[in-house]
């Protein structure tokens, strides 16, 4: 069993160094960018006059940093090759998640709005596996080149991870001799419908409350006279993205339809797995960042005449964490590994529970991690001059978002008690 990752990765970290310092570096620093990720950071990106939602020039920062990455053909490592992509690995896009988080907040990844020099592109993936060839061709290269947006309305004001029993409807109507469907309801969490062309919304046309079949996805073009966008929620980390949205009387055509009629649930799991696992290699990759500058502000820091890291009430903690960080780290590299020699359907029915091992404590690993970091540094780490309070704001979103730690403790519980998976057969 060999534990040491391959030498091709180890080289294309090497180059994504380079190209960070050479092209991603001097941009953060050039016309006062830096203020996007200082002490200012929040104001910086927020813009209070409109509705909270985030600066052009914060937005506009984000899209000059891609086009670099993309021209350097690092942007789309995770795309096929049809695509301009490396076909990258979910083992290596775990551990660039994780060393990305580790060197701290910067230009080359924001996962706030999950800015990143090698992109993630889940909405490509939806596309190419239940996405009309008309829809592939009309979406796809807009959403690599950053033309096409989509954005997911699948929560409800009373509906969040009880999705099975969302009163948003969809109804066949022709209009004007063409077919297709009126939507009403109400969404919220509608991220990124700012900026977005279509939004991907999830409305019952059949069945009854509960059940996963009845469920359809429309990919809804915006703007739309029957959408209106309502308040953006305002959240614990700004800016926000995050609005109501109300559907009335909202028509769209048949060719609006992503995947089959009724099945619609199975297009919102499509690319559940390999987000769970890249957000669990970016809480741990900020964990250890938080770790690791810990250790360094006790080493420096000489209360009473000696080094703040003589303590052991000091040490202890950051063991434990260290510890943890350790062997969630061989996990998730694990688990990646054996997600690349799976199709989506077998990781969904073997390894899911582990993927949700890695998602939960992750993200929980994360906001224990920033918060043991601001007790280190004392006041200093609770202001904002520190990252810490923004990844502990940032992180602990994702105890919630990309299903909320109690869903994921709900699948292993399923797996380990042979209610779903490979023990299953144990319990019969």
């Amino acid at each position: 069993m060999d534990f040491n990752l391959p030498p091709d990765l180890l080289a294309y970290l090497d180059d994504l160094d380079r190209f960070i310092a050479a092209e991603i570096k001097p941009l953060e620093e050039a016309d006062d960018n830096i203020r996007f990720f200082d002490h200012r950071r929040e104001w910086a990106r927020t813009d209070f006059d409109r509705g909270g939602l985030p600066r052009h020039e914060w937005e506009e920062l984000l899209r000059e940093a891609k086009r670099r990455a993309d021209a350097a053909g690092h942007l789309r490592f995770t795309l096929p090759r049809q695509y301009g992509g490396k076909e990258g690995s979910q083992l290596w896009m775990a551990v660039i998640r994780d060393r990305f988080a580790a060197m701290g907040l910067g230009l080359h990844n924001d996962i706030q709005n999950e800015h990143s020099i090698v992109g993630n592109f889940p909405y490509v993936a939806m596309l190419m596996q239940y996405g009309t060839p008309e829809q592939q061709e009309d979406l796809i290269p807009g959403m690599i080149d950053g033309s096409r947006r989509i954005c997911f309305g699948l929560s409800e004001p009373d509906h969040g991870s009880d999705a099975t029993f969302m009163e948003s409807t969809a109804t066949r109507e022709t209009r004007d001799g063409v077919p297709g469907w009126v939507i009403n309801g109400t969404k919220m969490w509608t991220t990124g419908i700012h900026v977005g062309s279509h939004c991907a919304t999830f409305a019952r046309t059949g069945g009854t409350d509960g059940t996963a079949r009845g469920i359809t996805c429309f990919l809804v073009p915006l703007p739309n006279p029957g959408l209106e966008i309502g308040e953006y929620l305002w959240t614990f980390n700004m800016p926000t993205d995050h609005p109501y949205v109300y559907f009335k009387d909202c028509w769209v055509p048949e060719s609006a339809v992503l995947g089959e009629v009724d099945n619609g649930l199975m297009v919102a799991q499509s690319f559940v797995n390999q987000n769970r696992l890249r957000q669990a290699a970016a809480s741990l990759g900020a964990a250890s960042y938080c770790i690791e500058e810990s250790v360094k502000h006790a080493r420096r820091r000489k209360p009473f005449g000696k080094p703040l890291s003589d303590n052991q009430a000091i040490q202890f903690p950051l063991v434990e964490l260290a510890t943890q960080a350790e062997m969630l780290r061989l996990l998730i590299y694990k688990t990646g590994a054996e997600m690349d020699k799976m199709t989506l359907d077998e990781v969904e029915r073997t390894i899911s529970d582990k993927v949700s091992m890695c998602n939960y404590w992750g993200n929980r690993l994360c906001t224990e991690a920033a918060d043991r970091a601001m007790q280190v540094h004392g006041a200093i780490g609770y202001s904002r001059h520190k990252p810490f309070e923004h990844i502990f704001r940032h992180h602990r979103r994702y105890r919630i978002t990309e299903g909320s730690e109690e869903i994921q403790m709900r699948k292993i519980a399923a797996f380990m008690f042979g209610y779903r998976g490979p023990r299953k057969a144990m319990f019969v």
